[in-house]
């Protein structure tokens, strides 16, 4: 089965490595994308947009079905990791620390795991003392990494930024909130249906502001039509764009949040970094 996986994915990549020869050159002046398209996004991406930021303008607006489309393979990424790698049996082994005393017992028998008195906690098997000084520096950042995260999303129209880098950045302060004290923090902070409630209603806001555009009257993704919604008619797909990069944010770092959970703790969610 493994040297069959090999050959598919070798025929494949040799497929992808000989379309490559039609593509132009790097830099190609004379290229299709530089002598058409270039020259109408330079110049009438702020005129029909609004949006001073042209890179927002293209991937949000002229793009947008692109767009949509990698927020929902993303979408699918994280439910893929889901589905390969979550367990739900439980440990038979498990590790406790006495609090008091800092003696750790080993129980190998789960039934013997509910007689553990209440001075001892769960932990990992590779435990390792929680060091104050990162904990303390990482909970004094992370709430400004998120903040700053809200940031990225909402001034993406303007400077560079967006849905894409917001989300990750906001994925990475709840990754750096699991690794400076534990895994079983973030879990107990944020549940695994609230990530995937989460993940799945990002896409469905991009696509639920696209699709509100066609009994407006406009196509599917044509900002315009939110015109009754907004207080400045002359900015709607600046606003437009903002929901859908607010739904792509909102799905990036839940999936983010999702892949490192399962892959750290070999889908148990009960141990790892």
């Amino acid at each position: 089965m493994k040297f069959f996986g090999f050959v598919v994915v070798c025929l494949v990549g040799g497929l992808l490595l000989y379309g490559t020869a039609d593509f132009p050159d790097w830099g190609d002046p004379d290229s299709p994308a530089s002598t058409h398209l270039s020259d109408i996004y330079i110049e009438h991406a702020f005129e029909q947009t609004q949006v001073p930021n042209i890179v927002t303008a293209i991937l949000a607006d002229y793009r947008g079905f692109d767009t949509m489309f990698e927020t929902a393979v993303i979408f699918c990424a994280g439910l893929a990791c889901f589905l390969l790698l979550r367990d739900f049996k439980e440990r038979k082994e498990r590790f406790y620390r006495h609090v008091p005393t800092g003696v750790i017992l080993h129980v190998k028998n789960s039934k013997k795991a509910l007689r553990v008195g209440r001075d001892f906690e769960h932990i990992d098997k590779d435990w390792i003392p929680s060091d104050l000084i990162i904990k303390t520096v990482c909970r004094i950042l992370i709430p400004f990494i998120q903040i700053y995260a809200l940031y990225v999303v909402a001034h993406g129209d303007f400077s560079p930024g967006g849905g894409f880098q917001g989300g990750v950045i906001f994925g990475s302060s709840l990754i750096l909130l699991a690794i400076s004290y534990d895994l079983k923090i973030l879990v107990r902070r944020i549940k695994e249906k609230v990530l995937g409630i989460c993940a799945a209603a990002g896409v469905l806001v991009y696509v639920g502001i696209a699709a509100i555009c066609m009994p407006m009257g406009k196509s599917f993704l044509d900002y315009s039509a939110l015109e009754m919604f907004v207080f400045d008619p002359h900015h709607v797909r600046a606003l437009g764009m903002l929901g859908v990069e607010i739904g792509v944010g909102i799905a990036v770092a839940a999936v983010m949040a999702i892949i490192y959970i399962n892959i750290v703790s070999e889908g148990r969610h009960d141990e790892g970094l």
